[in-house]
């Protein structure tokens, strides 16, 4: 099931779109180019970096994942990982992440 954060982070390059792009990710369709920054599947991460394409196989229906961020691009989704990062860190000192978003 995918769970969107209140504060959702957007790159640049999806302002426009946003809203037409969380509608095509909740109906379960094909996008192009629009990657997912979500809380990490992995206890020792941060975020993952999901093409949300990956998000229509049956994997991701079954388990929660909560997106934090959308980009256009994989490099404006590191870059957008990059600067959240670095709001959390000068905001509290430390990277946790889930707990500042959350």
């Amino acid at each position: 099931m995918i769970v969107w954060t209140s504060r959702l982070y957007v790159g640049d390059k999806m302002k426009k779109k946003k809203n037409k792009v969380t509608a095509s990710i909740n109906q379960g369709e094909a996008t192009f180019e629009v990657y997912c920054i979500a809380f990490a599947s992995h206890p020792d991460n941060l975020f993952d970096i999901l093409n949300a394409n990956e998000l229509l196989f049956p994997h991701y229906k079954k388990s929660d994942v909560r997106i934090v961020g959308l980009a256009k691009g994989k490099e404006e989704a590191i870059n957008l990982v990059q600067s959240m990062l670095m709001e959390v860190y000068n905001n509290t000192g430390n990277f946790d992440v889930r707990n500042y978003f959350t």
